[in-house]
C-alpha cells in the first residue's frame, strides 16, 4: 500500500509490534497489565520486562490504575522499539462527548514521548476497537491531535499511524 504522509505524519497498515521506530504507543487498559487487542500483543511479543515495569507503577505512582487520557512509559522489552508509551483510551458513549479524553491519549503519549527524547512514534488507533469508539470519528481526532502537537515537526522526525486492516488504513487515509 502507498505511505499518504502530511508534514511528519504517515501511516502504514501492519503490525504495530514490527514497527522499528523509538517509541510505540500502546492502547492500554487502567490496569496496565495487558488485555486484549493492541495491548495483548505489544505485552506478548515485548515480553515479561513491560510487564514487569508496568507491575512497578502500579505498586508506586499509578496504584488505582493509569487514568484515561493520561500516557506513561516503561521499556519496550523485546519489541523493534525502545519504549512503549501506554495511554488509556475512553470508552466510547454515545450520550456523552469523551472527544477530549480521546485527543488527551495522543497529546499526552506526544508529551512523554518527547521527554524520553524520542523522534519517531508509532500510534494504533486508540479505543476504535473494543472500547467501541466509531473508527471515522476516532481517525479524525487522532489526526487533528497529532497534527496539533506536530506542528513544525514537534521535535518529531515522524509520528506514524499503524493500522492492522485495510479497512483502517483507507479512514485515516482519508482523514490524513
Amino acid at each position: 500500500m502507498p505511505n499518504p504522509t502530511n508534514a511528519g505524519i504517515t501511516i502504514v497498515q501492519g503490525d504495530i509490534t514490527e514497527q522499528d521506530v523509538d517509541a510505540v504507543v500502546n492502547a492500554a487498559n487502567s490496569s496496565l497489565l495487558g488485555g486484549g487487542g493492541v495491548d495483548g500483543a505489544i505485552h506478548r511479543k515485548g515480553g515479561p520486562a513491560i510487564l514487569a515495569e508496568c507491575r512497578e507503577l502500579r505498586s508506586s505512582r499509578y496504584g488505582k490504575g493509569l487514568p484515561t487520557g493520561e500516557a506513561v512509559a516503561t521499556t519496550a522489552g523485546r519489541l523493534p522499539a525502545r519504549w512503549v508509551i501506554h495511554t488509556v483510551g475512553p470508552v466510547w458513549a454515545k450520550s456523552e462527548d469523551r472527544s477530549h479524553l480521546l485527543a488527551s491519549c495522543y497529546r499526552e503519549s506526544l508529551r512523554v514521548a518527547r521527554e524520553l527524547g524520542a523522534r519517531t512514534v508509532a500510534f494504533p488507533a486508540v479505543s476504535t476497537g473494543v472500547y467501541g469508539w466509531p473508527l471515522d470519528d476516532g481517525a479524525r481526532i487522532a489526526v487533528a491531535a497529532v497534527r496539533e502537537e506536530s506542528a513544525d515537526g514537534g521535535g518529531f522526525d515522524e509520528v506514524r499511524f499503524v493500522l492492522f486492516d485495510e479497512r483502517s488504513y483507507g479512514i485515516f487515509a482519508a482523514e490524513l
